[in-house]
């Protein structure tokens, strides 16, 4: 098969991610971000594989003129990599929800469009981005073939009972209401990765993988198989998160508005102004909150324990779930570079099987064990790559 040029796209409402690979190699030959596009201090900063950067301010009032400036950083003769627009062979983008249609990535075209569209109602601050984005590289992207990954395909796998809320059927039939779940392109790269390095194969292998950043969830995997997951309709359940709640009494809702909240008030404090940041009030980010708390903020501690215990909880449920765990695995932001955190969540779970290793935990950089080698559950650190795993789907098209 020949080399493929693969660009990944990931639009956000003011924001276009890229990362441009060669195929099969998986080589990423160059990155960029496009931030505040629709506000006059737009930006583009971009760097190549082999160190060049190049950071530019110019108004970018839509994703289409965003997209013009990143072929122009692309095919640049100084900080560029490619000579011509048509050296790229296909486009794959990033979408939020998928609903029920979708559990592999596809190739976009009118009918993926429209279900993308309908899905909407489910992420609304994300599908209607990612469609922007889709329709803008379209236009421009003529001659490349196109295709969705979705967050919530590798979860499609659940089992009804996994998946049903306890709420009257028809809310499911009429509604759509359900679990779906979500950073599924993140669970699925680290447990193909995890199968890789361990030399183990999906059908006698169960795994619980930890996806810790900003955003946060955790994923029982039986089969190489998602059996359940803790984000749900939305990415507000689950663990706490950043500025995230996470799990809590739905009676909390009417209760709030009872005292005067509206439905809308409530939404932002739920999704912006709880989570870590709601504990502690110093901020959403883990080093911060880690900093307040060795200065004797005891607010920020409890953020920090109440962080792990919710994980821990996590963790020990899908062990229930499984049965039996061969390995659990951390990614994402916190859970590649907080050994602090990671120590605090395998803290006294011997119970199922994790003895925990401080030294190896202290070490690790990359992929690497964090549980002692006569650990029955062995623990390990893989960092994430969807953008790879994107360009790996959207080759695995094009090549079909």
């Amino acid at each position: 098969m020949s080399d493929k040029k693969i660009l990944v796209i990931n639009c956000g409402s003011s924001s276009l991610k890229y990362q441009l690979f060669e195929m099969p190699a998986g080589k990423m030959l160059v990155k960029g971000l496009v931030e505040k596009i629709g506000l006059p201090d737009s930006a583009i900063k971009q760097e190549t594989a082999d160190g060049r950067k190049w950071k530019t301010e110019f108004p970018m009032n839509d994703h289409t003129a965003a997209f013009n400036k990143v072929v122009e950083g692309i095919l640049d003769k100084e900080h560029g990599v490619l000579n011509s627009i048509d050296e790229i062979d296909g486009v794959g983008h990033r979408v939020v929800h998928g609903g029920e249609k979708y559990s592999d990535s596809v190739k976009i075209d009118d009918k993926v469009i429209a279900d993308i569209q309908e899905c909407a109602d489910l992420a609304p601050l994300h599908n209607p981005a990612n469609l922007q984005g889709i329709v803008a590289a379209m236009k421009l992207f003529k001659n490349a073939i196109h295709t969705a990954t979705f967050d919530t395909a590798f979860h499609a796998t659940m089992p009804d009972y996994a998946y049903m809320y306890a709420l009257p059927y028809e809310y499911y039939t009429d509604y759509k209401i359900r679990r779906y779940g979500f950073h599924g392109t993140s669970h699925r790269y680290v447990t193909s990765k995890c199968f890789e390095v361990t030399k183990s194969t999906p059908a006698d292998t169960n795994i619980i993988t930890v996806h810790i950043g900003n955003g946060g969830s955790v994923t029982a995997v039986r089969g190489g198989k998602s059996v359940d997951t803790s984000m749900g309709l939305t990415p507000l359940e689950g663990v706490i998160m950043g500025t995230r709640s996470g799990d809590l009494d739905p009676a909390i809702i009417h209760y709030l508005v009872s005292k005067g909240m509206t439905e809308s008030e409530v939404n932002s404090v739920l999704n912006k102004k709880s989570g870590m940041l709601g504990i502690s009030g110093v901020s959403s980010d883990l080093r911060d909150i880690e900093a307040a708390a060795k200065d004797g903020n005891k607010r920020a501690q409890l953020a920090l324990d109440a962080f792990a215990y919710r994980v821990k909880k996590y963790i020990g449920s899908y062990s229930a779930a499984l049965g039996k765990v061969d390995y659990v695995v951390f990614t994402g932001g916190i859970g590649e570079n907080s050994a602090v955190m990671r120590a605090r969540i395998l803290k006294d779970l011997t119970n199922i099987g994790i003895k925990f290793d401080a030294d190896k935990n202290n070490a690790v950089k990359g992929i690497g064990y964090i549980t002692s080698d006569d650990s029955p559950v062995k623990a390990i650190v893989i960092p994430t790559d969807e953008e790879q795993q994107m360009a790996r789907d959207t080759y695995s098209i094009l090549t079909k």
